[in-house]
């Protein structure tokens, strides 16, 4: 989905595993030139939510404001965008494998690693089960979206999505049309609707309606990928810094901050994002960048 990228920045491929992933990196000016070569320059990781839609475009907002000290890699991940896209029932495993070699392929640990929502909390796993894979940790409204006991899988939107044929019907009215991308954008992702564009809707839409989209798209709807990230956080041991839109949804801002609690040492900050919903790197980047460049080390 490069025609919805920043100025500068191209497409490349990794392959994996699971199969080939499509990323985004800086390739021309602005951002590059002869004397100072990108790949030498430490690396920013931007891994995306977990929502159908969902895609690197996510954080097409925030990187450019790093591109110019920073090599920044945005992945489609497997499932969504541009990148592979398996006829499978995805499991938490899969994208723990597929972010591990996403990293190791890289050469070094990343300087900062970028997530937000469902991949944020699959991030905290990983970072549990290998430390040495990661320096530093952004958060953008982690969760594991059984958190404390409270399970997303036993609500009314998970159970209608297991059901055979009702599942794709849901996919369809729900995610894969012009009208809905917009009512969840304004309704359930953004705090203020009139922040969402003409082009994010058409971003959303393109990676919606890629082939074989709906697979990681009802695996998460389902609640195939969710955990208990209260089981996790105690255990992490890398520098972490956590930012929350203050009307975020789904994942609230209570459960965010009984979060933060459980490990004050590896939760460095825990930054609040006024009027803003589960996608403030999307609705309002200047804040994220202004709170967050004070943090990268």
């Amino acid at each position: 989905m490069l025609q919805f990228q920043p100025p500068g920045f191209g497409q490349r491929a990794i392959a994996t595993s699971l199969g080939v992933v499509a990323y985004y990196t800086a390739v021309a000016s602005p951002w590059c030139n002869q004397a100072i070569a990108t790949s030498t320059r430490p690396t920013l990781l931007f891994l995306h939510s977990l929502g159908g839609g969902s895609s690197a475009y996510e954080w097409s907002k925030l990187y450019p404001a790093f591109a110019a000290d920073f090599r920044i890699v945005a992945p489609d991940l497997i499932g969504w965008g541009q990148s592979t896209h398996l006829a499978k029932d995805y499991r938490a495993a899969d994208y723990l494998t597929l972010i591990a070699e996403l990293i190791e392929a890289l050469g070094s640990p990343p300087a900062a690693v970028f997530a937000s929502s469902l991949t944020a909390g699959l991030l905290v796993r990983l970072a549990v089960q290998r430390p040495e894979l990661f320096r530093q940790l952004i958060l953008i409204c982690p969760s594991g979206y059984s958190d404390f006991g409270v399970d997303y899988r036993q609500g009314i939107s998970a159970q209608l999505a297991r059901l055979p044929r009702l599942d794709q019907l849901i996919y369809r009215l729900g995610a894969a049309n012009e009208l809905a991308v917009r009512s969840v954008l304004q309704q359930f992702l953004f705090a203020n609707p009139g922040r969402v564009t003409p082009e994010m809707v058409s971003a959303f839409l393109c990676s919606a309606q890629q082939l074989n989209a709906d697979y990681a798209a009802l695996a998460s709807l389902r609640g195939d990928l969710c955990f208990d990230l209260a089981r996790y956080i105690p255990q992490l041991t890398v520098p972490t810094v956590v930012v929350w839109g203050e009307k975020a949804r789904f994942s609230t801002l209570p459960t965010g901050k009984k979060l933060a609690r459980l490990n004050p040492t590896a939760i460095k900050a825990f930054h609040l994002v006024p009027d803003a919903g589960v996608l403030p790197h999307l609705e309002v980047p200047e804040a994220i960048v202004s709170l967050l460049t004070a943090d990268l080390f």
